[in-house]
């Protein structure tokens, strides 16, 4: 950010902007924002616009980035409030899934998965980078509901996959068949998950 850009006004502006692009990118993903309709729907010029980020490329990044901090704040942050193990686990599960709900217009960090995943640059590095924070997330979460004896040991990155599937579903089916139904049926699997992953008693 510019020394322009960095007084309080100047944050104060940039972050409007974002917040107007995310709304933008949610309908249009990252690859509908552009500089000109952005300008004129915050009543700015394009160069002013511009000026705060450097690019069209800078407006997608901070969007994303700003996206990520959104997902952080209302999933994880949350949870953490939970105890260690299967309950922050689960915490994090049904806010992900509430999450679903918020986005129902659509998901800025999933659309960008889909537009960014098959090519080179920032975006793609950046879409990668969250991504593998937030299943380093999970896979942490895992792990301490092993050590707390919620769940028996096992193969962390493919539970984190597995729940990741179960998320994704819910992403999927909220938009065609309601998001009652698609989370019912993501609270359901989770419980099954929780069910197949835990510890076996055995008598003595």
């Amino acid at each position: 950010m510019s020394s322009l850009t960095a007084t309080p006004k100047g944050v104060a502006t940039r972050d409007s902007i974002i917040d107007r692009a995310y709304a933008i990118a949610c309908a249009n993903g990252l690859e509908g924002l552009s500089i000109a309709p952005l300008a004129e729907a915050v009543g700015m010029s394009k160069s002013g616009v511009f000026a705060h980020f450097g690019s069209r490329e800078g407006l997608q990044l901070a969007v994303l980035d700003g996206a990520a901090e959104r997902f952080g704040n209302a999933v994880l942050v949350p949870a953490l409030s939970r105890p260690r193990g299967l309950p922050r686990l689960r915490a994090i599960m049904h806010n992900w899934f509430e999450w679903v709900r918020s986005t129902s217009g659509g998901c800025v960090l999933l659309g960008a998965a889909t537009e960014y995943d098959d090519r080179d640059g920032p975006l793609h590095d950046r879409v990668l980078h969250n991504d593998r924070r937030w299943r380093d997330v999970l896979h942490r979460t895992i792990e301490q509901s092993v050590e707390a004896g919620h769940l028996a040991p096992g193969d962390a990155d493919q539970r984190v996959f597995e729940l990741y599937a179960i998320a994704l579903a819910v992403h999927h089916d909220a938009g065609f068949y309601g998001f009652e139904t698609a989370r019912a049926h993501g609270e359901t699997a989770v419980d099954r998950w929780a069910g197949l992953h835990a510890p076996t008693h055995t008598s003595p």
